[in-house]
């Protein structure tokens, strides 16, 4: 694995990304790949508007499905999107079982270099920051990289519900 040695910043979405934003979006449809930690973003581009106000409301509970959550975006110094981050502010029961406080993805192009690694632990940061002090984090049981970076993040096992991991990283004192 080589090492992504850029600085990543976790940020909210603005308007101003929206190209590079949905150029991201596109090329995971290409490689039909899942986009974790993608919240509610319908599949075409005059959405994004919508989202973006979405996004707004869903951080601070007031759309009528979902929970609170705050969408994210992880980019590099030069404001190129790498991944996707949503953090989820409480859990419902579906949430519990698979999904957790924190789904992310990384753009496929920019995977195997750390990224994911640094997008979690930023997460789990700012969970901590919302007073989220034990964060769920979940994966799929096959997902041998999602499992890897979980795990680097101080994740720990503690059980599988179908064939989803559930892991609990929790604040350190």
């Amino acid at each position: 694995m080589s090492t992504f040695l850029n600085k990543i910043t976790l940020k909210r979405p603005e308007q101003k990304d929206r190209e590079h934003i949905l150029d991201m979006i596109r090329e995971f449809q290409e490689v039909e790949s899942e986009m974790a930690g993608l919240w509610n973003f319908a599949e075409t581009e005059t959405d994004y508007e919508d989202w973006l106000e979405a996004n707004s409301l869903q951080e601070v509970g007031l759309l009528e499905k979902g929970i609170p959550a705050i969408q994210l975006v992880a980019f590099d110094e030069t404001n190129y999107p790498l991944g996707f981050l949503n953090l989820r502010l409480r859990l419902n029961d579906a949430l519990l079982a698979k999904g957790g406080h924190i789904g992310y993805s990384v753009r496929p192009s920019m995977r195997h270099r750390g990224i994911a690694k640094e997008m979690l632990k930023q997460g789990i940061g700012l969970a901590h920051i919302k007073n989220i002090n034990t964060v769920l984090v979940t994966c799929h049981q096959n997902n041998i990289a999602s499992r890897s970076v979980i795990l680097a993040n101080g994740g720990q096992f503690e059980n599988s519900i179908e064939e989803t991991e559930r892991y609990w990283i929790r604040k350190k004192q």
